[in-house]
């Protein structure tokens, strides 16, 4: 070792030793922040766990079990339910008239509203009022909009038949011919959404900057190109939301259906959800494997379906 070796400092950087006061108070705040925050997030879990996780269980637990007249779980019957409720023809038209109730509640009611909010933004007279008139079936709730729509179908004192009569035509049994009676629901739903849909499209076409729309204006777009062109890429934020919304709850429906129809004529008008019901309460029934079993199919198709919209209908939404 030469003698400026022997008298080089030594530089070596000395390891701080750990405080082990201060280490523990940064773990006692750790534990302190995050009982904190079960605790806030307890109220929320407690509610989750009573009215979601656990009846989910309980669902997939009920459909692969046989149960007693009085609903009551006895023997493992694995997929026996699921075997049944495919190869039976009442299921399949069940599935079918779920898909038409979804498809002619949901394009109706988004389209009509969109078609509503765009003319409403036009310069015409009374606007506030009109506004007023088409969101007021929002404040309806589904039992009454029900029963108003069962007096205006009413065959003999009905509103809807009065008309026909009135313009020459037959009358016709809205409630009670298999061949319109899950139109004539469908109709019933489509004005019970048409309000909050309304609500909802109004709010993004007032957040719509001034100035864009001006600009459109001055460019020359004006009616049916400025909707095309401006109005309708910049709603499509509020349009994907709602027919993500009109399709759970159209899947879902079940106030409108019960009280108008009970499912009939013929089952014309018994979509899964009701046919939950069917099998699970009404008439005395109890069969509740075989309502599970149908329970769990109708949360596949809500999770199927809200996967695909947004897989393909979320591409196409313009967020400004």
């Amino acid at each position: 070792m030469t003698t400026m070796e022997a008298d080089a400092p030594d530089l070596a950087v000395p390891v701080p030793r750990k405080d082990p006061t201060r280490t523990r108070l940064q773990r006692a705040s750790r534990l302190r922040d995050t009982a904190l925050a079960w605790c806030f997030l307890a109220p929320t879990v407690v509610v989750f766990a009573l009215f979601v996780f656990w009846p989910l269980g309980r669902s997939f637990y009920l459909s692969v079990h046989g149960n007693d007249i009085f609903g009551a779980p006895t023997e493992y019957v694995g997929l026996q339910h699921f075997e049944d409720m495919f190869t039976s023809e009442s299921f399949a038209k069940v599935l079918i008239t779920t898909a038409l109730f979804t498809v002619f509640t949901v394009l109706p009611g988004v389209l009509g509203a969109l078609l509503i909010v765009l003319l409403l933004e036009a310069n015409i007279r009374a606007v506030r009022f009109f506004r007023t008139a088409f969101a007021l079936p929002f404040a309806f709730s589904v039992a009454t909009a029900s029963v108003i729509f069962a007096v205006i179908y009413n065959p003999a004192i009905g509103i809807a038949n009065g008309l026909l009569g009135a313009l020459g035509f037959d009358r016709v049994n809205w409630l009670t011919d298999p061949d319109i009676a899950l139109y004539s629901v469908c109709a019933t739903t489509v004005w019970m959404n048409l309000g909050y849909n309304i609500l909802v499209l109004s709010a993004g076409v007032g957040a719509i900057p001034g100035e864009v729309i001006e600009a459109a204006r001055l460019d020359g777009a004006t009616g049916v190109r400025l909707a095309r062109s401006i109005m309708i890429p910049l709603l499509s934020p509020q349009l994907f939301f709602l027919v993500v919304v009109s399709t759970i709850n159209s899947l879902q429906s079940f106030g409108q259906i019960h009280i108008l129809t009970k499912g009939e004529p013929d089952g014309a008008t018994t979509t899964l959800v009701y046919s939950i019901y069917k099998e699970a309460f009404a008439f005395g029934s109890s069969d509740f494997g075989a309502a599970s079993a149908q329970a769990i199919v109708l949360l596949v198709i809500v999770l199927a379906c809200t996967a695909l919209q947004f897989g393909v209908l979320e591409r196409k939404v313009h967020y400004r």
